[in-house]
């Protein structure tokens, strides 16, 4: 499934700031008009904000990080050290999937489309029903990932690029490989550590565990579950690269949380106090 690219992704974060500048600049009249860009101006200046970041995370995406030097060893670092630890294999995972045709094609399936559309579903749910924990998870999600392209720049080789021990591109069996032919060059081929899809996954999951007390909110740990399942029976990750990332994720969840108590103190504010969110999208607008 193609996705929106960088540059279409930086289309929609202008039009969307324009929007949001307009409704700031030159409120409608009227008590309806004042409440509708009471609520489509922050939203519009999220969405900038977001499809900013999606821009971003598009054009780390395409750095030069095809070169496979050193990322096959450090592979075989990552077995040895599962190994270590007394992991389960993911070999034994990719056989069974293999071995049930059905659950191997979802897994590939699942694994190239599951991916955006979840962390999207969230990111929208949590702005519209839990707005005083959005920001948290927000900022969150965009420490992680960029914790994990800064990683990337230490190449790690994925399982399907050791088929000496047995691995298989499940993906490019079934033809649905975000990546094209496998060994062709196409960035993040050797960027297996850590893992987005996990990582991503594990904001949804937790996220939503945090917001909410309704029973639906474990959906979000059932997708986290089948996704750390996929990317390791596919091939494409290692059991350790989902590890670390809900590892960063934790670090990032720390970091915005340090940061926000730094600035309430800088402010004069008491650091444990609730977020005040009309405040929040007011200083937000001011800065449009």
């Amino acid at each position: 499934m193609e996705w929106p690219t960088w540059s279409q992704a930086l289309v929609a974060a202008t039009i969307s700031g324009l929007v949001a500048l307009t409704l700031r600049r030159a409120r409608p009249a009227g008590r309806l008009g004042d409440r509708f860009a009471g609520v489509v101006g922050p939203a519009a200046l999220e969405f900038a904000f977001v499809a900013t970041l999606y821009s971003i995370w598009r054009m780390a995406r395409n750095l030069p990080l095809a070169q496979a030097d050193g990322a096959v060893e450090r592979a075989r670092d990552i077995v040895r050290i599962q190994e270590f630890f007394h992991l389960p294999s993911e070999l034994t995972l990719q056989h069974f999937v293999l071995d049930h045709g059905w659950l191997a094609e979802f897994s590939a399936a699942f694994y190239a489309v599951a991916h955006v559309p979840g962390i999207i579903i969230f990111l929208v749910w949590l702005y519209a029903r839990h707005r005083d924990v959005y920001p948290h998870w927000r900022n969150a999600l965009a420490i992680v990932t960029a914790f994990s392209l800064f990683i990337r720049f230490v190449k790690v080789a994925p399982p399907r690029y050791l088929p000496d021990l047995g691995f298989v591109d499940v993906s490019e069996i079934y033809n649905m490989s975000v990546y094209g032919e496998a060994g062709t060059g196409v960035s993040s081929q050797f960027a297996a550590m850590p893992s987005l899809h996990v990582a991503w996954a594990a904001v949804v999951a937790f996220g939503a565990l945090s917001a909410s007390t309704s029973k639906w909110r474990w959906i979000g740990m059932v997708h986290l579950v089948i996704t750390m399942l996929v990317v390791s029976a596919t091939g494409h990750h290692w059991w350790l690269d989902g590890i670390v990332a809900m590892a960063l994720l934790w670090m990032a969840l720390q970091l915005d949380t340090l940061g926000r108590r730094w600035v309430r103190a800088v402010r004069g504010e008491p650091v444990d106090a609730p977020l005040d969110v009309a405040a929040l999208e007011h200083a937000e607008s001011e800065v449009v």
